[in-house]
């Protein structure tokens, strides 16, 4: 098997009229050792099967392909979901029954829409312009999916995996959390994409855990969540007003929840959240 060079990927690009485009957050990685340190760091098992979204033109599904028992490679450009069945019969011949190419959105995506086999990880390089909001979806949509690796703009994999306490603490770390414990996995230089980036890259790890111990549903727990960091800078008493329907009810929750009113989002971990969402009467 032999992975996708530099040349061989712009080359490819020009078969095929493709031009990277800043619409779908297309940037496709060139870089041999990059694809190998992401499956690398993956920590992927010879039973996974893996769901790549944005494939692109294939570098990553290359490499992925001799790791895992299938690749579910989800990619929303028809021409490109066309061709990485082609590129893999050329390069990997004798890997190709292991790729199953869904020609979709990985924003509306479900489990009825992949094979049988349903994925255990989730390995991307991921569009920026969509990062969040995917690996939100198919945590929220894909409970077989146990590990994730995903490459995102570095400001996003901060955001990610940021702590309560830090100024970029937000609802990104928190929906996340909800799901899985996060991790920065390592950065990512410009240099290894086609086109070149204008901000720098970064991985991000997640493992798969229960949610909190809550009655509240995620749906009452997020919109906590999103109330909190609607008006970050104030009071949670004053930032879940609305919420609550008064100040004074908000005060009520938060107490009965063992939460400071004069405390701020940023401040509270998702299982704090829950409490609140419980308590709100």
């Amino acid at each position: 098997m032999s992975l996708l060079g530099p040349v061989e990927i712009r080359e490819l690009a020009d078969r095929l009229d493709i031009r990277p485009t800043k619409k779908l957050g297309q940037n496709f990685v060139i870089d041999g050792g990059t694809v190998r340190r992401i499956v690398r760091v993956a920590g992927l098992r010879p039973d996974d099967v893996v769901i790549e979204v944005g494939p692109g033109l294939g570098s990553l599904t290359l490499a992925l392909l001799p790791e895992v028992r299938g690749v579910v490679a989800v990619e929303i450009d028809p021409v490109l979901a066309a061709q990485l069945p082609l590129t893999v019969a050329e390069h990997a011949p004798e890997l190709a029954d292991r790729l199953t190419v869904v020609h979709a959105d990985a924003m509306r995506v479900l489990p009825g829409d992949l094979p049988e086999d349903q994925p255990t990880a989730l390995v991307a390089n991921l569009p920026y312009n969509v990062s969040v909001p995917v690996v939100l979806h198919l945590l929220e949509t894909m409970p077989s999916l146990r590990g994730i690796l995903v490459m995102v703009q570095a400001e996003v994999a901060d955001r990610l995996a940021a702590t309560p306490g830090s100024k970029i603490y937000g609802i990104p770390s928190l929906k996340a959390a909800w799901y899985a414990d996060v991790r920065r996995a390592g950065p990512v230089g410009r240099t290894v994409f086609w086109p070149v980036p204008n901000v720098d890259s970064g991985l991000v790890a997640m493992t798969r855990r229960e949610p909190p111990v809550t009655e509240a549903s995620r749906e009452e727990v997020f919109a906590v969540v999103d109330a909190a960091f609607a008006q970050r800078r104030k009071t949670l008493r004053a930032a879940l007003a609305s919420w609550a329907g008064t100040a004074a009810a908000a005060e009520r929750a938060l107490r009965a929840a063992g939460i400071d009113p004069t405390q701020r989002g940023e401040q509270l971990s998702i299982e704090d959240f829950a409490r609140i969402a419980e308590k709100r009467i």
